[in-house]
């Protein structure tokens, strides 16, 4: 007579095939939720295969290494952080005014930047996990949003308009990415990480208001 006793569901063998779907995509969300609850750090392969309810040399075929799974999840974690931005830009309404409306789609970019970093912070920290020196800033369709863009690209395509619209001189267009970039992060670091994670939400919204509008001007 078969066992089925919780002691035995406990002691059960892990499968060493995947008959439900797709094994690299089980394996890939169980990644993200560990990412997810514990940052880059808690992205074990093993730990991810146990989720997935297969056994660890199974997710070689996929993974080869712990490093190529977080990877994969620092991809989607950009990803998502570009989902994000598209949808607070889609957000922003239209105004007569193009300069108008090309400064609040910047500071869409970057409140949006900001919410991911305090809402998904785990999330966050996995996708500025180790990479390329030059990776994160190169188009890759893993790390996009639906339109086809990844995070740095959608800041490129905001301060595009701030061109076209004549609040930013071309002039001054060229490396603007990064000086935006590391005003936004750099706060979300401190927010996440450093001393200003235990002020009032209200403040922080007032803040990074205020650092938005500093960083349009100071471009």
């Amino acid at each position: 007579m078969q066992d089925r006793s919780p002691e035995a569901a406990v002691r059960a063998p892990a499968r060493d095939t995947y008959r439900h779907g797709d094994l690299r995509r089980a394996l890939l969300d169980a990644g993200i939720e560990l990412a997810r609850s514990g940052g880059p750090q808690a992205v074990v392969l093993r730990e991810a295969t146990r989720r997935a309810g297969v056994a660890p040399n199974a997710a070689y075929r996929h993974f080869a290494s712990r490093q190529d799974l977080l990877e994969a999840v620092r991809m989607a974690a950009l990803s998502a952080m570009a989902q994000a931005m598209e949808k607070e830009v889609a957000a922003v309404r239209r105004a007569r005014n193009s300069a108008a409306y090309a400064r609040d789609c910047l500071s869409a970019v970057g409140v949006a930047y900001l919410r991911f970093a305090q809402e998904e912070t785990g999330l966050f920290r996995a996708g500025f996990a180790p990479a390329e020196p030059v990776e994160l800033v190169r188009p890759n369709p893993d790390k996009a949003g639906p339109g086809g863009l990844n995070p740095f690209e959608l800041l490129g395509t905001v301060l595009d308009r701030m061109v076209e619209a004549g609040v930013l001189a071309a002039s001054r267009r060229p490396g603007a990415e990064y000086l935006a970039w590391s005003a936004v992060h750099g706060l979300a670091l401190l927010v996440i990480d450093g001393p200003l994670a235990r002020m009032p939400q209200k403040e922080l919204q007032a803040m990074g208001k205020r650092l938005l509008d500093m960083v349009e001007k100071g471009l």
